[in-house]
């Protein structure tokens, strides 16, 4: 018998999210393979459409990460994030997906552990909801 290996797309923001990924590596920190990340100038930039696409290309959930609150380096980028995550959560039910798939959090440049932290527990949320079959 096969064990489920949950595919996650994380969409990480260039300037806190992707370095606090790299604060992860740097420190040697043990990160989940799972994890395929996509590196985006800023969590702003992700649109809904991305992220359904992710789902229809078969990922079993997907992880936005982004600047803290008010450290944003394009203003408020992440304000409209984390009303659009809102926002499409309440669609991804009709299509099948449980709103628990999409995760949105926030991650400092220098927080290698927290980054750690939140790609091991979405790896593990997934694996206990199983595969997602669109």
């Amino acid at each position: 018998m096969d064990v489920f290996e949950p595919k996650i797309i994380a969409f990480l923001c260039n300037w806190c999210a992707y370095e606090g990924a790299d604060a992860a590596g740097r420190a040697r920190l043990n990160c989940p393979a799972q994890a395929q990340t996509v590196r985006v100038m800023c969590s702003g930039r992700i649109s809904p459409e991305l992220i359904l696409e992710a789902f229809r290309l078969g990922a079993d959930g997907v992880l936005v990460l982004g600047c803290p609150p008010g450290t944003c380096h394009y203003a408020n980028g992440n304000v409209h994030t984390q009303k659009r995550i809102i926002l499409l959560k309440t669609v991804l039910a009709p299509l099948g997906v449980s709103a628990e798939r999409l995760v949105l959090d926030w991650v400092s440049a220098g927080e290698g552990e927290k980054y750690v932290r939140i790609v091991e527990g979405m790896v593990n949320k997934v694996k206990a909801l199983g595969p997602l079959i669109p």
